[in-house]
């Protein structure tokens, strides 16, 4: 006889810092595609190949990103970079600038300052912002960071 639910014990929950970005986040994109390459798209997801457009387009997607998967860990090593997901919080600024260190961000995913952190202390403490994927912030800690930002 299998267990209920009442027999099971729950594992002890962790509460989430929503304020933190999630790593499973997604950002939209948009591409432009002839009518054939839509059609054959269409027409494997009629066939059941694919759930919708968005599955076959993010299997492609993440078939490609397998083939070069040695290229892009050589290069996110070779230019120290953070491969997945870098988040700045209000305390983490104010510990560079009480060590006067300036910051380098320099991120493939996802990099993120919270939305309490004033312009300001984003200012003081990070001196360039390198993103190869998505940037949250403030709008007035981008507009603080903007001549940084590449």
């Amino acid at each position: 006889m299998a267990p209920s639910c009442h027999d099971l014990k729950m594992p002890k929950l962790n509460l989430i810092d929503t304020s933190r970005p999630k790593g499973g986040e997604t950002e939209k994109i948009t591409i432009n595609l002839g009518p054939i390459d839509l059609g054959q798209i269409d027409l494997l997801v009629e066939e059941g190949f694919y759930s919708n457009r968005t599955d076959l387009i993010r299997t492609a997607i993440r078939n490609q990103l397998a083939v070069h998967a040695q290229v892009v860990t050589e290069t996110v090593t070779r230019r120290e970079m953070v491969l997945g997901l870098q988040h700045f919080s209000r305390r983490d600024l104010e510990a560079a600038q009480a060590a006067h260190e300036q910051l380098d961000i320099h991120v493939l995913g996802l990099a993120s300052i919270a939305a309490d952190v004033p312009p300001e202390l984003a200012a003081a403490t990070i001196a360039s912002v390198v993103v190869l994927g998505a940037f949250h912030a403030s709008p007035a800690v981008k507009a603080a960071l903007a001549g940084r930002i590449s």
